[in-house]
């Protein structure tokens, strides 16, 4: 069966990230965070959680070969992170972040798409950055964005695009981080999405919230009890991670997290 992560940037946002992630690991969750650069790597490492993933870089982008130079070094502080808490994957999106390490640079129009130079060089730096994963023994992962909410301009953001650069690059460095909660705003038929990325052996890991509001399962349209089966008829073994806002106690938004996903 798969592991259950909760992001620590989004639940008992009162307390300091070091709090949030022993709450998250006495309740028997893994635990994720976003920008490592604004935490305390040294106090995270001493609550003795297990760290399932972390932001694979800090600035730069996939779409244009000064981006991705930039892009490439600080994916190898990122590396450098990553080894700090023993987390097994960096999270990789195609443009630069914000101060709450947050993807929403914009770089292309919102009516129009990446360019075939934004592919190749997309590619090219992908296939770099999973070449330096296999050496450090980490996996980046390409999660998709929605474009119609959350992040308009953001490059490469689709599930289908996602997909479509890590197959391309096909290298066990580079894996897709499907999120459910992008996926269904963007494009839907989550189940197919899954099955086809699982199938592939292209999943890293999957990121969850519920839509509308990006909450915890349970609270809005997706049936995430029906992709806890499909996932579980396909013999997905990887890690299931909660990125969702709580819509009240967090205590209790783990809870329905946990209880969406146990069969």
């Amino acid at each position: 069966m798969y592991t259950l992560a909760v992001c620590a940037e989004t639940v008992f946002r009162d307390l300091p990230i070091e709090e949030r992630a022993r709450h998250i690991h006495q309740a028997g969750f893994q635990v994720e965070i976003w920008d490592w650069t604004r935490h305390d790597l040294e106090a995270l490492a001493r609550t003795s959680a297990e760290f399932s993933s972390t932001t694979g870089h800090v600035r730069g982008t996939l779409t244009d070969p000064d981006g991705a130079a930039e892009l490439l070094r600080t994916a190898e502080e990122s590396v450098k992170a990553a080894e700090h808490l023993s987390c097994p994957r960096l999270n990789l999106h195609g443009t630069g972040l914000d101060g709450e390490g947050l993807p929403v640079v914009p770089v292309v129009p919102v009516s129009g798409g990446a360019t075939g130079e934004m592919w190749i060089t997309a590619h090219r730096t992908l296939t770099r950055l999973a070449e330096l994963g296999e050496g450090a023994g980490v996996t980046f992962t390409l999660e998709n964005l929605n474009t119609a909410v959350d992040h308009p301009g953001v490059p490469f953001a689709t599930a289908a695009e996602t997909l479509a650069l890590v197959a391309a690059v096909d290298r066990p460095g580079l894996r897709m981080n499907p999120d459910l909660y992008h996926a269904q705003i963007g494009e839907g038929n989550l189940i197919e999405l899954v099955r086809r990325a699982h199938d592939g052996g292209l999943i890293g890991e999957i990121q969850v919230a519920d839509v509308p509001g990006r909450r915890e399962p349970g609270t809005g349209e997706i049936n995430y009890p029906a992709v806890a089966r499909a996932l579980a008829e396909l013999g997905y073994d990887g890690t299931v991670a909660l990125e969702a806002w709580a819509s009240g106690d967090s205590h209790t938004a783990l809870e329905r997290f946990r209880a969406a996903f146990t069969l």
